[in-house]
């Protein structure tokens, strides 16, 4: 890594931006169809946004099953908060993100169908992505009572990857993007 400070880009989506010393670049944050459900798919927190009455959207932390061209798969408790302002709206959104250079996110919304008795092997395959085969077997037996299983066909999608901007500010610096 070289001594000098980093060069600050500012950046418009799609278009040629200022490098801050006279050059300019060019590109862009969008991620292909491939990229976005592949990034999905991989075992993330995700973040769960449904709208309320009088209040800002309630945002929560939570497990998901995602595979490439399927629907998104959640299980909560019914009769919950979070059971019950769906049910109101129809619809939730789910954000998936990476928290660490390069930055990205994929953000889904879609309209709701419900399984009121979903299957353990429906409750596994969502626990399975975050635990260990024998710890995700004992969460789902433990907390199987009361399980509702949300599944989401996105509807629309957001999604950005920097991992193009950040290679270009670290280049300056002599530094790949993933150390």
């Amino acid at each position: 890594m070289t001594g000098a400070a980093p060069v600050l880009i500012s950046v418009a989506v799609g278009r040629r931006a200022d490098r801050g010393d006279g050059r300019r670049i060019c590109m862009t944050f969008r991620m292909s169809v491939d990229q976005r459900e592949r990034f999905l798919a991989e075992p993330r927190v995700g973040v769960l946004s449904v709208s309320r009455p009088g209040r800002a959207p309630l945002a929560v932390p939570i497990w998901y099953h995602y595979e490439p061209g399927g629907e998104v798969t959640i299980s909560i408790e019914g009769g919950s908060l979070k059971d019950r302002l769906i049910r109101d709206s129809g619809t939730f959104s789910l954000c998936a993100q990476r928290d660490t250079l390069p930055y990205a996110y994929v953000t889904v919304e879609g309209s709701v169908r419900w399984d009121e008795s979903p299957s353990v092997e429906d409750r596994l395959r969502i626990a399975s992505r975050y635990l260990p085969a024998e710890l995700a077997d004992r969460y789902v037996e433990d907390t199987h009572a009361g399980a509702v299983v949300l599944r989401m066909r996105p509807e629309r999608w957001l999604s950005t990857d920097q991992t193009g901007m950040t290679g270009a500010l670290l280049a300056d610096q002599g530094t790949s993007p993933m150390t």
